[in-house]
């Protein structure tokens, strides 16, 4: 294959306990169990280029959201043994808190983002606190900053950031949300984000509860299994089974090789 990457998922946050309720829209009334919130952030290596996709957040914010900040993302690639100087490129998914922090601390990098998803942060929809909450105003001012500083690079819709790298605006939970199809020695693998918070958001068909458009997110669903081709190939955002079925890939940081086959499979 031309361009292969390798993907590493990076573990930086937790929360725990979380309820049915608070991670499906309509739960399942006999599912009691409660589940983890895993919070990554992820490389992309190849190519003789590493891009990162999503930035997280920092001590600060995890302070003010009470999430378990286990180590800033900044540092957990420099353990990975990439120093935030040396990314040139980030694709961010979407502009909510726990994707679009630290913006300031990649000196050299230029941003990739959905142009839906900058007036969204930034029009009237913010002036609802609902609407509002996932995000953080000092992360959509820094963003703006970038916009003003020639570093932001915009897309509407479909868009490719490097060969076999492409980004895919699908909406729903955020109006620019978009995900990530890289390819790899295994086939294409998307990184859905917010698409799914859990493998079960997208296999029920049952959103996750913040959602700005039910509709977008079901046909973003769609849009997944298709660019990903099998349901091995697509990675949800905040899932802890992601840590249970793929490979280590450091012994410094909580770090997942994404691009290699998962222990078990979702095929039916």
């Amino acid at each position: 294959m031309g361009n292969a990457y390798e993907i590493y998922a990076l573990r930086y946050a937790t929360m725990t306990p979380r309820t049915p309720s608070m991670n499906f829209l309509q739960p399942d009334p006999h599912d009691s169990a409660a589940q983890d919130l895993d919070y990554f952030v992820w490389l992309i290596r190849g190519g003789g280029r590493d891009i990162l996709v999503d930035t997280g957040f920092n001590a600060e914010e995890a302070s003010a959201r009470a999430r378990k900040l286990t180590l800033n993302p900044v540092d957990a690639l420099e353990r990975f043994g990439v120093a935030a100087p040396a990314i040139r490129d980030i694709i961010v998914t979407h502009l909510h808190y726990d994707h679009a922090g630290n913006l300031d601390r990649f000196p050299n990098a230029r941003f990739h983002l959905q142009e839906r998803e900058m007036a969204y942060a930034t029009g009237r929809c913010m002036c609802n606190g609902l609407l509002r909450h996932p995000f953080s105003v000092e992360h959509v001012t820094q963003m703006v900053r970038h916009v003003y500083g020639e570093r932001v690079t915009f897309y509407s819709g479909d868009g490719e950031v490097a060969p076999g790298v492409t980004v895919h605006r699908v909406g729903g939970h955020s109006d620019g949300l978009q995900v990530v199809k890289v390819e790899t020695a295994r086939g294409p693998v998307v990184l859905a984000s917010d698409a799914a918070h859990y493998y079960a958001n997208l296999q029920r068909r049952s959103p996750f509860p913040i959602v700005l458009d039910i509709g977008d997110m079901a046909q973003g669903w769609e849009m997944i299994e298709r660019l990903a081709g099998h349901p091995d190939r697509f990675i949800p955002g905040h899932d802890p089974i992601v840590t249970e079925i793929y490979p280590r890939a450091s012994d410094k940081v909580d770090a997942w090789a994404l691009h290699l086959p998962p222990s078990r499979s979702f095929a039916k």
